[in-house]
């Protein structure tokens, strides 16, 4: 007999406990909530990093530096070695291709190639970004790596000189001139 197959059957799930169901029970009148007070009250909830009406840490200490974590781009990492598991030589591979075979959940976050692992077969790869060691092992088998290549956003400041031009070019509207039908 071992651990595992009688936690399996018994252990698995504790019970749960019934509160307020008479002193007897051990948690019974006050329900293990103590007496009086906000924190005994239903829908108490404190707000994170209160300490009690004292300032807060985060508040004591001053504020330095700054931070660009909100601005970085997550990428989903995919390795060399669930590639070779999860596809046939001579395979296309791109994020459809990734999320069919579930490596990666969704098209949100761009996709990298990292070189974990051995590949020994010829595979066809498009994603967002490659490290180095992953190109060389794609090539190194025969495959490719291909980069897609992000459109940068740039303002046309030439559209905007046309509609000036199309503005000044529309026939003035004279407004003294009413119709009463």
């Amino acid at each position: 007999m071992m651990i595992h197959e009688i936690t399996e059957k018994v252990g698995k799930y504790k019970a749960r406990k019934r509160i307020g169901r008479g002193h007897g029970s051990g948690s019974g009148k006050t329900s293990g909530r103590g007496h009086k007070g906000a924190k005994s009250r239903s829908g108490f909830s404190r707000r994170p990093a209160f300490e009690g009406g004292q300032m807060q840490y985060f508040r004591r200490i001053p504020k330095r530096g700054f931070s660009n974590s909100d601005f970085k781009t997550v990428y989903h990492i995919v390795n060399l070695a669930s590639l070779a598991a999860r596809f046939e030589a001579g395979a296309t591979v791109d994020a459809s291709a990734l999320v069919e075979v579930g490596l990666i959940r969704n098209f949100k976050n761009p996709v990298k190639i990292l070189g974990q692992g051995d590949l020994a077969i010829k595979l066809e790869i498009t994603a967002d970004k490659f490290s180095a060691s992953a190109v060389k092992k794609i090539e190194a088998a025969g495959g490719s790596a291909t980069v897609i290549e992000k459109k940068k956003w740039k303002r046309d400041w030439s559209a905007k000189a046309k509609s000036k031009v199309q503005k000044e070019e529309a026939p003035a509207v004279d407004s003294t001139e009413t119709t009463n039908d």
